[in-house]
């Protein structure tokens, strides 16, 4: 009995360990059923990936030029009304693929395409869109650029330090200011992304989505958002036009309607009717919205009424309204110290954050692995991350061409 009794704990044990390597096997399969399901790039990994150079076509940057100035004239816009500058990515993404889809579809059907329309040529022309988009708002050309200008150097003060607006010098400024970042950063791309593996929300949110327009029912979403972006903008435009009839001059119409009162209309306290400021609410974050409506009560509704009082008293009461000696210039110093207090707090927090992230990492990776911590299977690479791995790294610019640049 007892020889029997072992015989059958045995094949019990046995089975057991059958029926666990049956069920983890059934598991793994299942969990690599789901990431095949969940992966971006096996739905691409038919299509061949051009090399750089296929990748920077005629249509690309004609769509790319064409949207610059379209986006151009939108930041502009914003810069000189609001200030807030929202993030443009995504339109950028979605005009650049529905007008060479369609550029595309065209030849298609005509017989003429040669080079379907891939991913990285969408990124190009979102790249290029942004960049040229940003060099609007970064040059300065709706602050200190022509601020610096003989004209309004004299309106402001009796000085005779200025720099008129050439579009020689603004060029070669603008060339400089541009390519720091990227002849800086080039040396050190694989070192963040690849090696520490930083993540990038802006960019990150941007290739999700031009992922997803690549796909069939992507495809078919942008078709229903390019759709509402033109009923919108024809909403806008339309808007627009009409208040235009009923403009005789500046701070007139709906653009400067009174609806608080005369007396809070001279403390520039009225309703504006342009859409400009709508669209950008919905876009921006709700605490950015608050902080602007708060910052506008505080300042035009408190601290201006109460430091012009002061009139003759902290600053002379015949000054113009436009002189740095008077009330302007407070308000003037105010804003720049109050920014500059805030860009170095941002400035520390970052800094701060990205050092105890990379120490972080560097002490993870010197730490000795353990068997019982992570198996082998769970410290591989995902199919995504080797194959963009992988074409990350097969075209590089090379260091001596960034090094020279930066010098």
């Amino acid at each position: 009995m007892g020889i029997n009794d072992d015989y059958e704990n045995g094949d019990n044990l046995i089975n057991d360990n059958d029926n666990n390597d049956a069920n983890q096997k059934n598991k793994k399969k299942k969990e690599e059923e789901e990431e095949a399901a969940l992966s971006v790039e096996r739905m691409f990994e038919s299509q061949p990936v051009p090399s750089w150079r296929n990748q920077l076509t005629v249509r690309a940057f004609v769509v790319s030029f064409v949207l610059s100035i379209l986006f151009t004239f939108i930041v502009m816009k914003l810069n000189l009304t609001t200030g807030i500058i929202p993030s443009l990515n995504v339109s950028a993404g979605l005009l650049g693929f529905f007008f060479v889809k369609v550029w595309t579809k065209f030849l298609d059907s005509s017989g003429l395409l040669k080079q379907p329309f891939t991913r990285q040529e969408n990124t190009v022309i979102q790249t290029c869109v942004v960049a040229s988009s940003g060099i609007a708002f970064s040059g300065g050309f709706g602050s200190y650029l022509f601020g610096m200008s003989e004209r309004i150097a004299k309106a402001t003060s009796d000085t005779t330090d200025f720099k008129n607006p050439s579009l020689g010098w603004i060029i070669g400024f603008l060339f400089v200011v541009s390519f720091l970042g990227l002849f800086s950063v080039v040396p050190l791309r694989k070192i963040m992304i690849i090696d520490f593996k930083l993540t990038y929300p802006s960019g990150t949110a941007t290739a999700h989505l031009i992922n997803s327009f690549h796909t069939p029912e992507g495809a078919k979403l942008a078709k229903k958002q390019v759709r509402e972006l033109g009923k919108f903008f024809s909403f806008s435009f339309l808007w627009g036009l009409f208040q235009w009839f009923y403009t005789a001059g500046d701070d007139c119409g709906f653009a400067s309607f009174p609806s608080l009162g005369l007396k809070a209309y001279k403390e520039r306290f009225y309703f504006d009717f342009s859409a400009t400021y709508v669209g950008v609410g919905m876009i921006c974050p709700y605490i950015v919205n608050i902080s602007v409506l708060l910052g506008g009560i505080l300042s035009w509704g408190l601290m201006w009424p109460l430091i012009d009082n002061k009139k003759g008293d902290w600053f002379p009461a015949n000054l113009s309204s436009t002189s740095m000696h008077g009330l302007q210039g407070y308000k003037v110093f105010i804003a720049i110290a109050m920014i500059l207090g805030d860009g170095l707090y941002n400035f520390g927090k970052v800094l701060g954050k990205t050092l105890s992230g990379l120490y972080k990492q560097l002490s993870e990776k010197n730490r000795l692995p353990v068997a019982d911590v992570a198996s082998p299977t769970e410290l591989e690479l995902s199919f995504d991350d080797q194959r963009r791995t992988q074409l990350f790294l097969k075209d590089q610019i090379p260091a001596w061409f960034a090094v020279v640049g930066y010098w």
